[in-house]
């Protein structure tokens, strides 16, 4: 039966009627193999598949990881510490009575964490290509691989192991993927990918504008694209550039053009192009002529001769404006 000492190291006491059995130990910690004799004079040996460890309190093992712990004069375990991989495998314990020998094999099992060894460099695609991820971990157990989209409703891929196949990838599916190898040891090793997709310009946004002349007016393009668009614009065909009052401002997906003192020649159709390497789109944006309304002149109204039945009368223009309201 698997029992602890102080200090969380796992040991195992020699049960010489049973079989085989196993003891557990994570990589670099302490493992104790207990073996206890009936009595004193019991002559005791511990081997393993490479040959004798001890033999009595003689030590003809040279690693000097390796010794003998007596807590008792009956006992006689085996001690090693920072164990290794190459530590796991059968242990016995040989021990030579007054009647009988006896013997009991402890199989020594080694836990790993899992450590990522090997992960794809950030990678850049154009949009519809296929990509291959590769994420490979060793440890003991085999670990666990999963893989993640770093976004808030990216999915994560489960039962992909080491690797991550997207065909046809899209926009949408550009940024951080995230490899997680896990196993029972110890916290998972954790990794990421960059991955960008390159695609062509898309006008998102364009605005056209409408200005009274001697007025500032500005027109202004919006373009989404990998890697940034490069921006510029046209009026009919000839191309527009920062010059005779007409300046252009362009960042990394947007542009304006703004005329600082609006003429009638100003007014009319420009266009705005967005272009990388991949393709090119443009806009149709217009600068429209803005008619400032016009206040009214009051109605000059002539007097109003009026015909009665044996004379005439003649109404004043102020008469005339009360019977139009009153009309």
């Amino acid at each position: 039966m698997i029992s602890w000492l102080a200090g969380g190291l796992p040991v195992r006491s020699v049960d010489f009627n049973r079989g085989t059995d196993n003891i557990t130990v994570r990589q670099g910690d302490t493992a104790i193999l207990r073996c206890v004799v009936e009595d004193k004079n019991s002559k005791v040996a511990w081997l393993n598949r490479s040959g004798i460890i001890f033999a009595g309190h003689d030590k003809w093992s040279l690693d000097p990881r390796v010794e003998l712990e007596k807590r008792h004069s009956l006992e006689y375990s085996l001690r090693i510490q920072k164990v290794d991989v190459y530590d796991e495998g059968s242990y016995t314990c040989s021990v030579q009575t007054q009647h009988e020998p006896k013997t009991s094999q402890v199989y020594l099992i080694v836990q790993v964490p899992p450590k990522i060894s090997n992960i794809s460099s950030d990678v850049t695609v154009n949009e519809g290509s296929n990509v291959t991820l590769v994420c490979m971990a060793n440890g003991r157990p085999e670990p666990v691989i999963t893989w993640r989209h770093l976004t808030p409703t990216g999915r994560e891929f489960e039962g992909e192991e080491e690797y991550l196949e997207i065909l046809g990838i899209t926009r949408e599916q550009s940024g951080k993927y995230e490899c997680k190898a896990a196993n029972e040891v110890s916290s998972a090793d954790v990794k990421q990918v960059k991955v960008t997709v390159n695609y062509p310009p898309t006008i998102t946004e364009s605005k056209s504008n409408e200005a009274t002349t001697g007025r500032q007016a500005s027109l202004k393009c919006e373009a989404s694209a990998v890697p940034a668009p490069d921006f510029e614009w046209y009026r009919d065909d000839t191309r527009i550039t920062s010059a005779n009052g007409l300046e252009i401002k362009s960042t990394e997906g947007q542009s304006s053009l703004t005329v600082a003192n609006v003429t009638e020649e100003h007014y009319g159709n420009y266009t705005c192009v967005a272009a990388n390497n991949l393709g090119v789109t443009n806009a149709s944006l217009v600068l429209f002529k803005r008619v400032l309304p016009t206040i009214p002149h009051p109605i000059q109204a002539a007097p109003l001769l009026i015909f009665l039945f044996g004379g005439s009368l003649l109404l004043p223009p102020l008469y005339m404006a009360h019977q139009a309201d009153w009309g």
